[in-house]
């Protein structure tokens, strides 16, 4: 009552605490040391589990994202094309690429479109750089195209620079197509006017004979000029427009039906 009232063992107290606060440390240091191990371990699960859900996240994220690149790329393809459809102003109709062969003997594709669709044999196939080539095959769902470049097709074509005419032929590569048989006066002679010549870069569009292709829609450009000695001929390299390693739409073209009409 006396310590309560004049605080006497005031110091007394202190010093003890004092004396006293390295056992209750030393006492308490086990359970100080399992909380902190407790603790260590519990954050480093949890930092574990979130770093595992960023990746997640990160993943799902760059899934996203490539879908929205490949939406992006197949909407340039589509305005492409629908800007090549204004050029031609005749009917036309897109459709997908659902198979491909393509080795040296034959170039051909399969499209989700066919008879059901009003697509016909010989119907002539486009993509928004160029000729791609014709329907041979065709059924209700789905027709086969053989490509310009295939060794059996040709393509009647002209020199858009001076208008000579002349057949493409197929090599059988993706990237290059033939003139086969040109006079070599009209490669060589310097005496013939420039608008005779064949020439390195001249632009290659189709010459609408046959009426199965459309008239001036662009094939690709003369890439080489090939004179053998001894030969009374020569031949002409075409580089086609057309990505043929890149189809995923084409068009299909009615080269007689306009849109107005349909």
């Amino acid at each position: 009552m006396i310590d309560n009232r004049e605080g006497t063992l005031k110091n007394y107290r202190t010093t003890l605490a004092t004396l006293v606060y390295p056992v209750e440390f030393i006492v308490s240091l086990p359970f100080q040391i399992k909380d902190w191990a407790s603790n260590l371990f519990i954050s480093k699960e949890t930092l574990f589990n979130e770093n595992d859900k960023l990746k997640e996240e990160l993943l799902l994220i760059k899934t996203r994202l490539q879908q929205y690149e490949i939406i992006e790329a197949e909407n340039h393809r589509l305005r492409n094309l629908l800007e090549s459809s204004f050029r031609l102003k005749n009917k036309v109709l897109i459709a997908e690429l659902v198979a491909v062969q393509l080795d040296s003997f034959r170039k051909k594709i399969v499209i989700n479109k066919g008879e059901n669709d009003g697509g016909y044999l010989g119907q002539p196939i486009l993509d928004a750089t160029g000729i791609i080539g014709q329907i041979t095959q065709i059924n209700p769902f789905s027709s086969t195209v053989l490509l310009i470049t295939d060794p059996n097709h040709a393509l009647p074509v002209q020199i858009n620079r001076n208008g000579l005419r002349a057949i493409a032929v197929g090599s059988g590569e993706n990237n290059a197509l033939s003139l086969q048989h040109l006079p070599r006066p009209l490669i060589t002679d310097s005496n013939l006017p420039n608008d005779a010549h064949i020439l390195e870069g001249d632009l290659v569009v189709t010459s609408g004979l046959g009426q199965r292709f459309p008239r001036d829609y662009p094939v690709g450009e003369i890439e080489a000029i090939i004179q053998s000695a001894g030969e009374s001929s020569a031949r002409a390299i075409i580089k086609p427009f057309a990505e043929f390693n890149q189809i995923r739409e084409v068009l299909m073209v009615w080269p007689n039906e306009y849109k107005n009409n349909d």
